[in-house]
């Protein structure tokens, strides 16, 4: 067995080919491996202007290509395939590509993050010229422009503000039906405050999103009425997903500062599954659970319980007697 490499860097973005190229001057030999497409997400970048040293910008194939031969001209090593599986433990680190194993003294993890495609017509073939995986690194390019944002979690919800910066307007658009859950519940009161975001989605009038599932907000007013948003979200309801939002809502009972949002489908393989949410408007604390079962009135109280123990009954306001 051939002795460790001093160094395995997994990546190939700009921080895997900046590690490679400050390694690479320490004299320390670095095996860069790159992933199947070297050179990361900037690849698919046609502009990049916000990368030190460039006044007039410079592509991110060019910027790419440019580190890659600088980190190759002090000596690092280079493999353009992806790895498969690690194992950091003890004084040496394993690093598998398929069968084949590399050892090193040490492992940088430069491995990024990858966008999550829609698999739309066009898609591909417009990255870059019209559609973009990364508002901070592009935004600029769409000044004035009309733009759409497409998902309901916390980081469409950051993209879609810092995009108000440059855009005429943006539009927020659910990508699935949980997307949905997520910007109807902490969404809508977090960009209710941004001038140019709308939404195509309000609490009393949900359009319908791809997928099926049923989504119910509960708010109480005070300690006597309780107000049921309830929005049907593509294909009919099930009775046993009703009897699992019902369930969980019976033990959860939600109030106006920290609303509650369950959401039940059928998964295509028949199992059941409920995933609820519970925050605070000011978008500080989000409790999350997602589990599935047979029966839909286990399921609802499995999932209150998960929520409990995440600290929603202090969130809710709730009784500290009883139990689920």
């Amino acid at each position: 067995m051939s002795d460790p490499h001093p160094l395995i860097i997994i990546g190939s973005g700009p921080a895997g080919y900046t590690a490679a190229i400050y390694a690479a001057r320490a004299n320390l030999a670095p095996l860069v491996i790159e992933g199947a497409q070297s050179g990361g997400s900037l690849m698919t970048t046609t502009e990049v202007e916000n990368f030190p040293g460039f006044p007039d910008g410079i592509t991110g194939p060019e910027l790419m290509d440019n580190l890659r031969k600088q980190a190759d001209r002090f000596g690092a090593q280079f493999l353009t395939d992806d790895v498969t599986r690690v194992d950091l433990t003890g004084d040496v680190k394993t690093v598998w590509v398929g069968q084949q194993s590399y050892q090193a003294w040490a492992v940088i993890l430069a491995t990024g993050s990858a966008w999550r495609p829609l698999g739309v017509p066009g898609e591909t073939e417009l990255l870059g010229h019209g559609v973009s995986s990364c508002a901070t690194c592009d935004g600029f390019f769409f000044r004035d422009q009309d733009i759409a944002v497409i998902g309901g979690g916390d980081s469409a919800m950051e993209e879609a503000t810092f995009l108000t910066r440059f855009a005429r307007s943006v539009t927020i658009i659910p990508g699935d039906t949980y997307d949905a859950l997520l910007l109807a519940v902490s969404g809508l009161e977090r960009i209710g405050r941004a001038d140019r975001i709308t939404h195509p989605i309000d609490v009393d009038t949900m359009v319908p999103a791809i997928g099926s599932g049923t989504l119910v907000l509960q708010c109480r007013d005070d300690d006597t009425s309780t107000l049921d948003l309830v929005a049907s979200l593509g294909d009919p309801r099930t009775a046993r997903e009703t009897v699992a939002e019902r369930t969980l809502l019976h033990i959860l009972q939600g109030n106006c500062h920290s609303p509650i949002a369950a959401l039940a489908r059928t998964e295509p393989d028949g199992r059941l599954g409920l995933r609820a949410r519970v925050l605070s408007l000011d978008g500080k604390t989000v409790l999350d659970a997602h589990e599935w079962a047979a029966d839909p009135v286990t399921l609802g109280t499995s999932v209150a319980a998960a929520l409990l123990r995440q600290g929603a009954r202090e969130l809710l306001d709730l009784p500290a007697h009883g139990s689920v």
